[in-house]
């Protein structure tokens, strides 16, 4: 299959914003390329050793790059991109070089060259989140290991709105629980409620690339005996209670079925919702409550929000 790398050269201040651009435009990850990086001390907690490579940094600034499926649609995505990011000079924000580049790229040297970028990470008290092609040791007695291979299709787990997703389900998921998780992409949190003991998970997407590619995933991680994959347009036709219901999806979609998701919980459950950008954390918030959910809990990483919302 063949894939289009678009890469900006833009500002530190940009990245945010551009990252955000390339994700509504249907990129499922970012790769960002700072020059900082080769200058950042870091703290060496996990036994990671960092040998970074100045030739795949910028002299200055950033460069963030994005992979897009080369299709009909292709050019018409790209120049919706460029005009929004070009918009961003009206909200003060320095957008730099804004030096646009397209290139096509083989899956095969896609995976490969994405490796570099991807390391253990650890990412709540119990979750670390590793590549298949790393040799990692567990530090703590308790820390419970995902492996991920992000493939071509999914980021590596490592997202603020995956990080939040874990962390919100390891202060909510019990031994022995149901969970359904909407929009499973790579089957990253599926696998983090069947690892907190959770007895029946059923993961759910409706991009059967998605399915394909959770199912890997799972069998890779050793959770297919209690984890279930289905091809499903979000909650339609569910009818299984379920304890905890987790959604890392866009806002424009979370308020679309939180009527599904209440009724389909058991009283006391949880509804996770992430993937949400600050600009449009009220309309989730609204649909919540207006649904009959109270928000017991709200975390913020970066420019993105997760709610966890209960049924009282």
């Amino acid at each position: 299959m063949k894939w289009s790398e678009i890469s900006i050269h833009t500002t530190n201040e940009a990245v945010e914003p551009i990252s955000n651009i390339l994700y509504e435009a249907g990129a499922s990850g970012v790769v960002i390329e700072d020059s900082f990086e080769l200058l950042k001390e870091r703290e060496n907690r996990f036994g990671e050793i960092f040998q970074l490579d100045p030739d795949d940094f910028p002299e200055e600034g950033v460069i963030i790059k994005a992979y897009l499926p080369i299709n009909s649609f292709l050019g018409e995505t790209v120049e919706e991109i460029k005009d929004a990011i070009n918009n961003l000079i009206l909200f003060n924000i320095d957008i730099g070089l804004n030096k646009v580049t397209i290139s096509e790229v083989n899956e095969e040297e896609w995976a490969t060259a994405w490796k570099k970028y991807y390391n253990p990470v650890k990412i709540s008290k119990k979750f670390t989140i590793v590549p298949t092609w790393e040799n990692y040791q567990p530090v703590q007695s308790d820390e419970l290991i995902i492996e991920l291979d992000p493939g071509m299709a999914f980021g590596t787990g490592t997202h603020p709105t995956t990080v939040m997703s874990i962390q919100a389900l390891e202060s909510t998921v019990k031994p022995g629980d149901t969970i359904i998780d909407v929009g499973t992409g790579s089957g990253v949190l599926s696998i983090a409620a069947a690892l907190l003991q959770a007895e029946n998970v059923i993961a759910l997407d409706l991009d059967e690339v998605a399915v394909h590619s959770a199912r890997v995933n799972i069998k890779l991680n050793k959770v297919q005996q209690t984890v279930s994959v289905m091809q499903n347009n979000l909650l339609d036709g569910i009818q299984v209670e379920a304890d905890v219901i987790v959604a890392n999806l866009l806002a424009e979609i979370i308020i679309r079925f939180p009527e599904q998701a209440y009724a389909l919980l058991k009283e006391k459950g949880y509804f996770i919702t992430s993937g949400i950008i600050n600009q449009k954390r009220k309309d989730v918030e609204d649909a919540l409550i207006s649904a009959g959910f109270t928000i017991i809990e709200t975390l913020v990483m970066e420019d993105w929000v997760t709610m966890v919302a209960q049924k009282i």
